[in-house]
């Protein structure tokens, strides 16, 4: 009997392992190559992982809820076409063990690591009552109910769609979405809860004079790659001040026939990025990649750009082609990632293959920043706010004070393969490409 074992597949950039939210398929099901086998979720995406081969899908090795490594195996499919009838007897014997396993885990629940992780800010940190959930909760859908508020008594009033009724992450977001009226153990009818944009990891500990409070996963992910990237690279940051009066005025001028001709909204991020694709085509060598010893230069620009997250954390969809696009189309392909990554529908893919990132800090209200490195790039520029200030300009009547739009572009950038001068040019000619644009532009 010929058998194949199918392993946790990679899903972008510095994604090393994923959670089992749902098997789509059973064991002794037939499958399809290609054709979707189960649902994983990573620290930055959900996605359909679809199956390596045709054939019978034997063995699961990862049931729901496990955290797996990326490589590590998942499951065993069973192709078709070698022994039938050896194949069938092995098939019933897996299903039968399955049968007895699942039968002993119904008699003596136990709780994965993953489950143990999150299972407490069900029972203490969201609940409002005394209630115990009835039913299976994913991880994400765990932490999603924390982020939102979301206590166990209300969780377990929100129908599930999933296996044996189960909750998934589509039914809460579309709860979410249209919240209703939710009752009080007092009977008394309360408004729905306004939705923290913030989620506040939830204390373990406290002695009446600090508290103390654990990671969750995905925030130690995130403090292990900064670290890593600080002791990676040699960051030096240079900064520029550019005055975007003419970008503005232009946008201030075009954006309400833009929102009626194409239906959504043109922000200053488009055309950023358009003006960083312009720079990198300029300064090629800020391009660039490190693999050991030696200099990787792209051939495609790809920028990747910073969004913020409603839970607070920050993801990077990547703009393949950047240079390629009009400026239209980067103002479409934006607005898409963006909104998918606050829904939590990006794909593993649309993380995957950046060569150079973006990071709007001004839409915090910075001024100024020094943003670490994504690896393996070398360079990275944070773009604060815009803002009001008098000026020196210069007149045909002389010099003059006059109120401008400004902003600083602060770069960092890996001054083990990009000296001051490319790291500092590479900026300033960001800013003149920003200072420079055209106010008789069309529109396109």
């Amino acid at each position: 009997m010929t058998t194949v074992e199918m392993v946790m597949p990679a899903m972008g950039e510095s994604i090393m392992e994923g959670t089992i939210l749902q098997w789509l398929k059973k064991e002794g099901d037939t499958v399809e190559q290609e054709e979707s086998l189960l649902e994983v979720a990573t620290d930055k995406v959900d996605t359909e992982v679809p199956a390596t081969h045709s054939g019978v899908l034997q063995k699961i090795l990862a049931p729901e809820g496990e955290v797996v490594e990326v490589g590590k195996p998942i499951a065993i499919i069973a192709q078709e076409g070698s022994n039938g009838q050896e194949d069938d007897t092995d098939a019933s014997s897996a299903t039968a063990d399955a049968t007895s396993e699942t039968t002993e885990e119904e008699r003596n629940p136990q709780t994965t690591p993953s489950e143990q992780e999150v299972t407490p800010v069900l029972t203490e940190a969201l609940t409002t009552t005394s209630s115990s959930p009835t039913r299976f909760y994913s991880p994400l859908v765990m932490s999603i109910a924390k982020e939102e508020g979301i206590s166990v008594a209300e969780l377990e009033q929100i129908p599930g769609t999933g296996k044996e009724g189960r909750l998934t992450k589509r039914d809460l977001l579309n709860y979410l979405k249209s919240p209703k009226e939710s009752s009080s153990n007092n009977g008394h009818t309360s408004q729905p809860k306004p939705h923290a944009t913030v989620a506040v990891p939830e204390p373990i500990a406290t002695n009446g004079y600090q508290e103390v409070i654990e990671m969750d996963r995905m925030r130690k992910m995130i403090a292990t790659r900064m670290v890593s990237s600080k002791q990676i690279s040699a960051h030096v940051t240079s900064f520029v001040e550019a005055d975007v009066t003419s970008l503005v005025n232009w946008r201030h001028r075009v954006k309400d026939t833009f929102l009626a001709r194409e239906g959504e909204k043109i922000t200053f991020m488009p055309l950023f990025i358009e003006a960083v694709a312009k720079a990198i085509k300029d300064y090629p060598m800020i391009n660039i990649s490190v693999d050991g010893d030696t200099i990787v230069r792209h051939k495609t620009i790809n920028i990747g750009i910073a969004v913020a997250l409603p839970n607070g954390n920050l993801i990077v969809p990547v703009i393949r082609g950047a240079d390629q696009l009009s400026l239209t189309g980067l103002t479409k392909k934006i607005n898409d990632v963006s909104s998918r990554a606050r829904n939590n529908q990006l794909a593993a893919d649309d993380l995957a293959g950046g060569t150079y990132t973006v990071s709007n800090i001004g839409s915090f209200g910075n001024l100024l920043g020094t943003p670490i490195i994504m690896q393996p790039q070398v360079a990275i520029l944070a773009l604060g706010a815009i803002v009001k200030k008098p000026s020196v300009v210069e007149t045909a009547a002389g010099d003059a004070i006059a109120v401008r739009h400004k902003m600083y572009l602060s770069h960092s950038y890996d001054h083990r393969v990009v000296d001051g001068a490319l790291g500092g040019m590479f900026v300033r000619r960001v800013a003149d490409y920003l200072e420079k644009f055209d106010v008789e532009r069309d529109l396109h």
